[in-house]
């Protein structure tokens, strides 16, 4: 490095000091890439990778973006994850001597992004604090584009309790970055990081100050109202510390936002994946998901309200109730909707805009979006007052908005600049000293004017025109002919093959008053323009309840067009334990169809205490999968103030869904596809409780058959005996269904098939109809996805073998026992008549028995 450029060096300095970020270096138009970081963007952003001389005979790998187009490439760059430091030159370079002076002047991370237009509209760009100790855990989440701070913490819990509740927050509210004490304990980081490097997730380790100093200096009420709870304080600490590296300014934020996990339905992350509520688990896209069903939201910021509502159903039936009780009023009155649904049409997003001021970042034409929206409050209000209905009770905290409409009305024009500072932003009459000095320009255009004939008749040259450069201004052009015309006081300032241009004194000063002006006019607007936005960011508490009250009306009128659309009904909601669904439907596989009236229905009754866990039996494509992901969905749309898809239903509050659906594996952390549903299932009867719903589908079906049954057998018992939870548990192990005759609060379910014995062929008729199957119909369905008929038989042939093999050992498990001595059938007898008969399955009879036999005979020798 010693024999490196001077520029070199000093580039090498400043990454030293940001070793994790890809610097931005500028140098003259450009920002410059080197080394490392130079092949790392030119991949990523498709640039060409150069190279340059930085001394001692080595060259460095370059690559470089126009310095007046740096935005785009930053924000892809930090999309992907990275981190971006800004190295600015901060001296003039004229007046240098030597190197030029640069230094980091902005960082940006995937959390920390301040110009809003390159975030993707309709979503939130969490940054999540994580403050972990032994059995503690608090966490701190804020979308820096909407102003709003989350947080809440979980005290005493075991090690793998913490790491379960950490993952299911992060997979909820999906953070584009985390910060994370730095002392964490070693026992958890490698589980942790593990975690967030599996999500693909950029996370930093910060250092903990135990004197709170950020906290106070930003919130200082927040930290005196929360003295007794260090642990809550040590996570927003850390995110205001932070974020306040990145020149992010936290006094217009919104109050902090603590909320308990016991406050809202629990879904593990497992689960939110397993049903597919945000994204389809096919292509990884919001549509197939139950949020693309219920979302007609007419704003940005009502769909991002919507997807917490989604994320966090609530178990408050007060709460619940107002929400269903405004969805019903707009379901039931078509012309109220329609004209809500204008007015919100024509709402942008407010939120955004609100967060753009009071960070400085908002040009004109955000003003005018927000003067339009503004617009829309009015005519909403009379709306509501007009209605009769519950929302008129709505306009009373609606703030009083008009000050800020006329404000932006009688300032901005209507077709004002992107550019603030290259003028064409405010109206004629808005300020008198602006005014005079736009008709100082045009008192020089006119006077220019009437100074070009008074020279053309002055002096003779009648061709003598105006001409104007940007360079040079203006000047007069007289073509070779007339050269012998021009006046003394024209000065020669150019000589061309054909003309030569002169400028003179009036001219100039004519020039100045144009231009003098113009520059005037734009430094004026510009000093305008701040005030005005300066006036607004006054009142940014009355905008951010404008913006909180426009997204909870879109929210309601989506889940109201949903309703409306799909033939949702309103549910009963109940503390009771009960499930009661009449004719119930997928929201999202019927969305589909061409018809609602295609999706076969299927009633729900469970939760009384001899109805707590249903097995259901029947083939695959049959329709279990379908049926018992359907009632998880309607219980989640139920708690969150939605109507649901069937005629009627009465649905018991949930405090925790768990679902254990399908074949997956995690390859990254070594785990098999059996591994993983173990682990699930374990995760399940640890935490459920009995207010919980599980939906369990196949489970043992990754291991062989009798490990398996065994294995789904004890789990049904253990949730009988222990956990007494709402239990669908959809199998192919028919043999399950003897568990109703051991268990009184286990019932059998079934979906119904025909077989067509002729045609040698099944029809499923997707209806759940009470008692179980004792028939897979395997090779029945492999006929019906196509496989050759060779197969087919082959297939029958071999099961009939094994059954007949099965039969013969059962003879021989018989003639065994027929052969023993009377001592050993006195043992076997003596042995058995311990043993309630009624209360196993015949498979556990034949285990039984060959255990006994084994130990009689080993008694007799």
């Amino acid at each position: 490095m010693s024999n490196f450029t001077p520029m070199m060096k000093q580039y090498l300095e400043v990454k030293s000091n940001y070793s994790d970020c890809i610097i931005f270096y500028r140098l003259g138009d450009f920002y410059e890439m080197f080394f490392d970081d130079a092949k790392i963007v030119s991949k990523i952003l498709d640039l060409a990778l150069t190279k340059r001389d930085c001394g001692g005979g080595e060259r460095a790998p370059m690559c470089g973006i126009p310095h007046h187009v740096v935005n785009q490439y930053l924000y892809k760059l930090v999309s992907q994850g990275f981190k971006v430091a800004i190295c600015e030159q901060v001296q003039d370079p004229k007046l240098a001597k030597g190197i030029v002076k640069r230094e980091v002047i902005k960082l940006v991370t995937p959390g920390t992004i301040d110009e809003f237009d390159e975030l993707a509209t309709n979503k939130n760009n969490y940054i999540m604090s994580v403050y972990m100790d032994s059995t503690n855990l608090s966490i701190t989440y804020s979308d820096i584009s909407t102003s709003e701070i989350f947080c809440t913490n979980i005290f005493e819990m075991n090690r793998d309790n913490l790491i379960s509740v950490l993952e299911e927050e992060v997979i909820r509210t999906n953070p584009s970055e985390i910060i994370i004490n730095s002392n964490i304990l070693k026992s958890l980081e490698k589980s942790v990081i593990k975690l967030f490097k599996n999500l693909r997730i950029i996370y930093t380790k910060v250092d903990i100050d135990h004197n709170f100093k950020s906290l106070k200096e930003n919130n200082e009420q927040f930290y005196l109202d929360n003295l007794n709870n260090k642990i809550l304080l040590f996570s927003i600490d850390n995110f205001y510390s932070y974020v306040c590296r990145f020149n992010v300014k936290l006094n217009d934020f919104k109050n902090v936002n603590i909320y308990e996990l016991s406050d809202y339905l629990r879904i593990d992350a497992n689960s939110r994946i397993n049903l597919e509520l945000k994204k389809n688990n096919f292509s990884n896209d919001i549509k197939g998901s139950l949020l693309s069903v219920i979302n007609y939201t007419k704003t940005p910021m009502g769909f991002r309200l919507l997807n917490k509502w989604l994320d966090q159903p609530l178990l408050e039936i007060d709460k619940i109730v107002r929400r269903q009780s405004l969805v019903e009023e707009l379901v039931l009155n078509s012309n109220f909707r329609n004209e809500l649904e204008e007015l919100l049409s024509n709402i942008s997003d407010i939120e955004r805009i609100n967060s753009k001021i009071s960070f400085g970042n908002c040009n004109g034409r955000d003003l005018i979006h927000l003067k339009n929206s503004l617009s829309s409050i009015p005519k909403m209000k009379n709306l509501f007052l007009n209605s009769n209905t519950l929302f008129s009770n709505i306009v009373s905290n609606i703030p009083e908005t008009k000050d800020i409409y006329n404000l932006i009305d009688s300032s901005i024009l209507e077709d004002v600049g992107i550019l603030i500072k290259d003028g064409n932003l405010i109206k004629v009459g808005y300020d008198e000293e602006l005014d005079l000095i736009r008709n100082n320009k045009i008192v020089g255009k006119e006077r220019l004017i009437q100074y070009e004939v008074e020279q053309r008749n002055i002096t003779g040259i009648k061709n003598l025109r105006l001409v104007f450069n940007k360079k040079t201004g203006y000047f007069f052009e007289v073509t070779k002919s007339y050269q012998n015309l021009v006046p003394d006081y024209f000065e020669l300032k150019q000589t061309l093959t054909n003309a030569n241009r002169y400028k003179t004194n009036e001219l100039t000063i004519i020039e100045n008053m144009i231009f003098g002006s113009e520059g005037d006019v734009v430094e004026k607007e510009y000093e305008l323009f701040v005030a005005i936005r300066n006036t607004i960011k006054l009142n940014i508490k009355r905008l951010q309840k404008l913006s909180d009250m426009i997204s909870f009306i879109d929210s309601i009128f989506s889940l109201s067009v949903v309703a409306f659309k799909n033939n949702y009904c309103k549910p009963t909601l109940n503390n009771e334990g009960i499930l009661d669904i009449k004719d119930g439907r997928h929201p999202v596989i019927e969305s589909f169809l061409s018809s609602i009236n295609e999706f076969i229905p299927n009633d729900t009754n469970i939760g009384q205490k001899d109805n707590l866990i249903q097995i259901i039996t029947g083939p695959n494509m049959s329709g279990k999968s379908t049926y018992i992901r359907q009632v998880a969905l309607i219980v989640i749309l139920a708690q969150i103030g939605s109507f649901v898809p069937a005629s009627s239903a009465n649905i018991s509050i949930v405090d925790k869904i768990f679902t254990r659906i399908g074949a997956s594996d995690n390859l990254y952390k070594g785990e098999s596809t059996f591994m993983v549903e173990m682990k699930e299932v374990n995760n399940i009867l640890r935490y459920a409780t009995k207010n919980s719903l599980l939906i369990l589908d196949e489970v043992g079906r990754g291991t062989s058959t009798f490990d398996g049954l065994s294995l789904a057998w004890a789990i049904v018992e253990y949730i009988s005996k222990n956990i007494k939870s709402k239990t669908l548990f959809a199998t192919h192990y028919h043999e399950l269904i003897d568990l109703e005759n051991i268990f009184s609060d286990i019932k059998n379910k079934h979906i119904e098939v025909i077989e067509d014995k002729e045609n040698d062929d099944i029809v499923f008729l997707r209806k759940i109809m009470n008692g179980g199957a004792n028939k897979s119909y395997g090779i029945e369905v492999a006929k019906l996805a196509g496989l050759p008929i060779d197969v087919i038989n082959r297939s029958k042939n071999i099961l009939d073998n094994i059954e007949k093999k099965e039969v013969e050992i059962e003879k021989d498990i018989l003639k065994s026992s027929n052969e023993t001595t009377s001592k050993v059938n006195n043992t076997i007898i003596t042995n058995l008549s311990n043993i309630n008969i009624e209360k196993i399955s015949p498979i556990e009879a034949f285990g039984i028995l060959n255990d006994l036999i084994n130990m009689a005979k080993k008694d007799e020798n």
